[in-house]
């Protein structure tokens, strides 16, 4: 698996930062501009990439003010996961994304850098929705 991971501290309550994100409906607002035909419910989403993708991600598992892992809904392009890792720092709260993602040389060299990017837009894009 290639390991793509981004950090951000955010000035919010972990429950508050839990309860956005363990919501599939904020998450189009955390996609970047290359998304589109975004549809979703609490539990799933489903949109297109620009020139790549359609895509179906669900929700696999949630930790109240801990985790929420984000899997294929359906067959993907790629096999991968995403998931939210939230530490509770008092008054701040430390939110972490990590999208795994099972590439082989071919996909590592073509998809390292777009899924690097994305990992660092959604937690800059999480940071000026809620931090």
């Amino acid at each position: 698996m290639t390991v793509f991971e981004s950090k951000v501290l955010l000035n919010q309550p972990i429950s508050k930062v839990y309860a956005f994100l363990e919501d599939l409906n904020n998450h189009e607002g955390l996609m970047p501009e290359n998304v589109y035909n975004w549809s979703s419910t609490k539990d799933e989403a489903r949109f297109t990439i620009q020139n790549m993708a359609k895509l179906a991600l669900k929700i696999d598992s949630r930790i109240e003010n801990k985790e929420v892992l984000i899997v294929p809904a359906e067959e993907a392009p790629i096999a991968l996961n995403l998931k939210w890792t939230l530490t509770d720092n008092g008054d701040t709260t430390e939110a972490k994304l990590t999208i795994s993602a099972e590439l082989n040389m071919m996909m590592k060299m073509l998809a390292s850098g777009p899924l690097q990017k994305l990992t660092d837009y959604q937690t800059n894009a999480l940071a000026g929705k809620i931090g």
